[in-house]
């Protein structure tokens, strides 16, 4: 056993695969659960699917209410702004659910809006403190 043990600490292959790639993870945040329907929904992008419906889009939003899992599918294209996106989300989710009080999403590109395009505070309440980017370690 020794022997092995040995060998994996002197292994170029060994060390390689044993190593952590890529950024670390930074500090788990603790998401406090909510207490009613829409209070919190998460938000991901589903893309890069065969241009279907009359208006041939390619792209889902697709936005979970965190207190009853219930899923938002909204179609979107994969090279719509992110002042369409916006908009989408307000004339859409707005009027579905109300004023969510906490979006969580990763960090992509397509949710950053250039600032002074649109004011989102009109549908997410305390959206400057609240809007949360989480990673894996949201639990």
């Amino acid at each position: 056993m020794k022997d092995v043990i040995e060998y994996c600490h002197s292994c170029d292959r060994c060390q390689e695969a044993n190593k952590a790639t890529g950024k670390r993870s930074g500090l788990m945040i603790h998401i406090q659960e909510p207490i009613t329907p829409w209070e919190v929904a998460h938000m991901d992008w589903v893309t890069a699917l065969p241009a279907g419906g009359d208006k041939s889009h390619n792209a889902f939003l697709v936005i979970v209410d965190r207190y009853s899992t219930t899923p938002i599918f909204l179609p979107c294209h994969e090279d719509d702004t992110s002042m369409d996106k916006a908009l989408l989300i307000s004339n859409r989710l707005v009027s579905h659910t109300s004023l969510l009080k906490n979006i969580i999403s990763n960090r992509d590109p397509k949710f950053k809006l250039p600032y002074g395009q649109i004011d989102i505070s009109c549908w997410v309440k305390n959206y400057h403190s609240k809007w949360l980017t989480i990673h894996k370690q949201m639990h």
